[in-house]
């Protein structure tokens, strides 16, 4: 064969491994509607493993890679499971009948929060006079429409979110007000006010970016502000999806998202500073990299591409946000005394205690 003749055949094998896809991503579909009817969890770790372990075994009698298999296999269950969720949710239809409008809806997350409330039936407007979004209703400014909805999400930058919240106590709205700020404490006053105003209200953090399409294996915080019926209905949002539901208060949230966020946040900003500011050509770098570099460059890309302005918020808003930034600080200086005193015995110290810390972490999960 021609080589011509070679790419043809190899043409041909895509379309047919995609059609192949599309045909398991379907099985899926009924796979979800089975599992709902018996009452089934979506998520079978068991079933995967036997998956996994089938195809690396198939794979080494054909002599293809079986490391290969386990990816490809890992990616098709990762998005099995993401339409089998996405299925659930809809087929679940919470929102059926009710109406919710989504403040600063035309921003990633609000976005976000928007489409996933209309995949369960929500009738959405969104109030965002930024831009408009496609499949919504619309409306330039909220303070001007009637607050009937059964839910109110605030998905506002966080210096906003706070005035927002005290607008809206204001007008006693009768529908569930919930935030989804990444940090608590800066709303205090507007969350305070919808409480003192007798409204339903509770406060969500959901611990995942906008592109994220399947929540299992990722974390919704829900603050607990003393209104059970608001808490019990944000939660329920979410009752159809694999996330994992934690419920703290609003200082807790804070004071943990210091290091969640805060910490992992400075680290890499200080990372790639120090990387920029060596003087060291990145290209030339890449070509010493290893493995541990390989990660760490990795992750800092991705921080280095987020919203500038909502990680400074994050680290500059929250009330407990300079106990992380010490630890780091503090952690830094006494490595850095150390190695410039030869202190073998600090530094072997130093990693010590951070894989005793480190491995009680591995057995809690």
């Amino acid at each position: 064969m021609s080589l011509k003749e070679l790419r043809d055949r190899l043409d041909i094998i895509d379309r047919e491994l995609l059609n192949l896809i599309a045909e398991r991503q379907k099985l899926g579909e009924q796979i979800a509607r089975e599992k709902q009817t018996a009452g089934v969890a979506l998520r079978d770790f068991r079933r995967e493993r036997e998956v996994i372990v089938q195809a690396r075994q198939s794979a080494d009698a054909i002599g293809v890679s079986p490391q290969m298999a386990e990816t490809l296999m890992r990616l098709l269950i990762r998005e099995s499971l993401t339409t089998q969720e996405q299925a659930r949710v809809a087929a679940q239809g919470r929102g059926t009948g009710r109406s919710a409008l989504v403040i600063g809806g035309a921003g990633k997350m609000g976005r976000w929060f928007a489409e996933f409330l209309g995949s369960q039936g929500y009738r959405v407007l969104i109030a965002d006079p930024a831009a408009t979004v496609d499949g919504f209703e619309q409306v330039a400014d909220w303070r001007g429409a009637p607050l009937d909805q059964d839910l109110i999400v605030v998905a506002t930058q966080l210096k906003m979110a706070n005035q927002v919240l005290q607008e809206l106590a204001a007008r006693k709205p009768r529908g569930i007000v919930l935030d989804i700020g990444s940090l608590k404490t800066p709303l205090r006053q507007g969350l305070q006010a919808l409480q003192a105003a007798g409204c339903q209200v509770t406060s969500v953090h959901p611990m995942f970016g906008p592109d994220t399409a399947l929540l299992s294996g990722r974390h919704v915080i829900f603050v607990d502000l003393g209104c059970a019926d608001a808490l019990a209905a944000a939660q329920e949002l979410f009752a159809s999806t694999m996330a994992e539901r934690v419920v703290m208060s609003l200082d807790e949230h804070d004071r943990l998202i210091a290091y969640v966020l805060g910490l992992s946040h400075a680290l890499n900003i200080a990372f790639f500073t120090a990387l920029a500011e060596s003087g060291e050509a990145a290209p030339r770098l890449a070509q010493l990299s290893s493995t541990t570099f390989d990660a760490q460059i990795d992750v800092a890309g991705r921080v280095a591409r987020e919203n500038p302005h909502l990680y400074f918020e994050i680290q500059s808003l929250n009330e407990y946000g300079g106990e992380s930034l010490q630890a780091l600080s503090d952690a830094v200086a006494r490595m850095q005394a150390a190695v410039t005193q030869r202190n073998e015995a600090d530094f072997v110290g130093m990693m010590q205690r951070g894989r005793d810390y480190l491995a009680g972490r591995s057995r809690e999960s």
